[in-house]
């Protein structure tokens, strides 16, 4: 102590650091994904849902939040259609079973995303087989990612400890390895990443 944050040009000295950087979510990497963004892609169902009252829908991934998402989007949706890479999903046993029994939700296993077709909005999807390699195409009106989160911790990753996934490690009082440095929010939270969990452990 005193710390030294450096932001832009200013340096600011403190006693006590909060890192609260929060998470990014995992996209695909396609340039049309970054295009069609909040255009009919989409990673949050609980925020985004609503707009898609009555259209077919896909989601991308295979745990339980891909589950999740898809199960809650039947709320909305006329039709919500997975789509995982392989034929095998990672999802817990209990949400496999409510998904699969959910009349609204089809299934594109074995399958991954080649393109989101659209202009100015979301259209479709360009499918590929992972099997045979054969291509085909999905019509959407929108989709939404549930691939996983990456936590905004590399730049603390030379002094702050950090677990196999990136997340910092922080006791229940919010303390990292470093005395007078606190971390709180999706930074360290693997299971929940709502914001009132967020503003909660703040």
């Amino acid at each position: 102590r005193p710390f030294h944050v450096t932001y832009e040009d200013t340096l600011v000295q403190a006693r006590t650091v909060v890192i609260a950087t929060g998470v990014q979510h995992k996209t695909l990497g396609l340039e049309s994904e970054k295009r069609l963004w909040s255009k009919g892609v989409s990673a949050c169902a609980t925020c985004d849902g609503a707009f898609f009252k009555g259209k077919e829908v896909a989601v991308v991934g295979g745990g339980d939040s891909a589950m999740e998402e898809a199960n809650f989007l039947t709320r909305f949706a006329s039709g919500v259609t997975v789509v995982h890479r392989r034929k095998d999903l990672r999802a817990s046993k209990i949400m496999q079973e409510r998904t699969r029994n959910n009349p609204k939700i089809a299934w594109q296993l074995n399958k991954v995303i080649e393109e989101i077709v659209g202009n100015s909005k979301v259209e479709g999807l360009r499918l590929k087989d992972t099997q045979t390699g054969q291509a085909s195409h999905l019509k959407v009106d929108g989709l939404f990612l549930a691939i996983g989160h990456a936590p905004n911790s590399a730049l603390f990753k030379p002094w702050i400890t950090t677990d196999k996934e990136g997340f910092i490690v922080a006791d229940e009082n919010t303390r990292t390895n470093i005395p007078g440095v606190f971390a709180c929010g999706d930074v360290v939270d693997h299971t929940f990443r709502q914001a009132i969990t967020a503003a909660g452990t703040g």
